[in-house]
């Protein structure tokens, strides 16, 4: 077992750590892509799905699945993303996936038939290994230094408004010029946009150091060796389960909370409200996510995020109908969701250090995608199988218990201090 990173080695600047000035300005570039890049693969289709269905006549299934093998795409191809961000740093590896999104993007728009529309989407599903939160994460991670929480933070809160931007964008140039067209126009911002923010963006030194804090004079080599015993070790294993469990559970709950709420009662314009509401609850989480970091230990946090999952989902489908109860239950889940976000940017670094954070956080995160990809789907066979969403919506609580009780696996043996990294900044 390699040592733990600790609060300790903080205090001097990380190998390849910015300063002040040229930390914004990465955040800044970072921060804008990853708006423009969640709104194109991502949330367009969202706001597009219907109008696909409608106007190809294709299975609603079949298309979904295309969107579906994206997700587990982009998670295979994340490990390899991973380990090359670790050897080269961001600006190729970024730049290249925001290339490969643009035949991707335009094969969807121009598909003619539903196996050219699975290409598009196996070329999206690459871009995003290379464009969304796991490559940006390493390269805040690396760059961020004992700042790199306060870095994340922003990130997340600017990259939140994706859907806010792209889901109403692209419904409104889908009702002027039709759904292909819509694609085609939103692909204008990952060639003018994306493209040359990552090539001119991310034009800093990207300097690597070993594994873990002990090891700083025993080569590349070695860290090699480390990386791979810490993927192997038991603590990763019961992180890894976990997050995918926790992610199972959340984007279920998400994509399935209106017919949720339609079912006690709500009319479904309502509930999507209280669903958009979540999203508030998700912002207030991220704002406070750097003294709620502060004041707990790594294990502490990860099992008080995922058991605040699981009560928040419990209840919302015990809860008796009343619309504002429901409406602040799903703000309370929302800001779990919100915190762990961040709590699984960081759950690396805060264990083992960022100098391998590119690769672990790539297998770490590759079964979450894989179980996102199937949680829409998972969500509403539960359903349709126990007879009503609130009883799946118990069966999603109970998988989130058991990552809480996995967390407390999910440490070395070296228990690491509370951050404190903001407060030094």
């Amino acid at each position: 077992m390699t040592g733990t990173w600790t609060d300790a080695q903080s205090v001097d600047p990380q190998p390849g750590a910015l300063d002040s000035a040229g930390l914004r300005r990465v955040v800044a570039v970072l921060s804008t892509v990853q708006i423009v890049s969640w709104g194109v693969l991502y949330y367009a289709f969202a706001a597009l799905q219907g109008a696909i269905t409608a106007d190809t006549g294709w299975p609603g299934v079949a298309i979904t699945g295309a969107f579906s093998l994206s997700q587990f795409v982009s998670g295979g191809v994340g490990i390899w993303v991973g380990r090359h961000l670790d050897a080269f740093g961001p600006r190729k590896v970024m730049t290249a996936a925001s290339l490969v999104a643009i035949p991707g993007v335009a094969t969807i728009a121009l598909a003619p038939n539903l196996p050219l529309f699975y290409i598009g989407w196996v070329l999206t599903g690459v871009a995003m290994a290379g464009t969304l939160y796991p490559p940006a994460f390493a390269a805040l991670t690396h760059w961020g230094g004992a700042k790199r929480v306060r870095a994340l933070t922003t990130l997340t809160l600017v990259a939140g408004l994706a859907s806010t931007v792209f889901a109403p964008l692209a419904s409104a140039l889908e009702g002027w010029l039709g759904w292909r067209q819509a694609y085609l126009v939103l692909l204008a911002g990952l060639v003018f946009i994306t493209v040359p923010l990552h090539w001119w963006g991310l034009d800093r030194p990207w300097r690597t150091a070993p594994v873990g804090a002990e090891s700083s004079a025993r080569g590349p080599a070695n860290a090699e060796t480390q990386a791979v015993n810490v993927a192997r070790s038991v603590p990763f294993l019961l992180l890894t389960i976990a997050n995918a469990m926790t992610a199972l559970a959340v984007f279920a709950v998400v994509i399935n909370m209106v017919p949720m709420l339609v079912e006690q009662g709500m009319s479904r314009n309502l509930a999507a409200v209280a669903l958009g509401l979540g999203g508030v609850g998700q912002v207030a989480g991220r704002l406070g996510y750097a003294r709620f970091a502060a004041a707990t230990s790594v294990t502490a946090r990860g099992v008080i995020v995922l058991a605040a999952v699981a009560i928040g989902t419990a209840a919302l489908a015990l809860a008796p109908y009343s619309v504002g109860v429901l409406i602040v239950l799903g703000m309370v889940l929302g800001l779990a969701r919100g915190i762990y976000t961040l709590v699984q940017a960081t759950a690396v670094t805060d264990r083992w250090g960022p100098a391998a954070y590119g690769r672990l956080n790539g297998i770490l995160t590759a079964p979450a995608l894989a179980a996102s990809a199937v949680a829409p789907f998972a969500g509403a066979a539960l359903a349709h199988l126990l007879g009503s969403y609130a009883d799946a919506f118990l069966v999603l609580a109970g998988l989130a218990a058991v990552a809480a009780v996995l967390m407390l696996g999910a440490m070395p043996r070296q228990q690491i201090p509370p951050i404190h990294s903001d407060k030094a900044a």
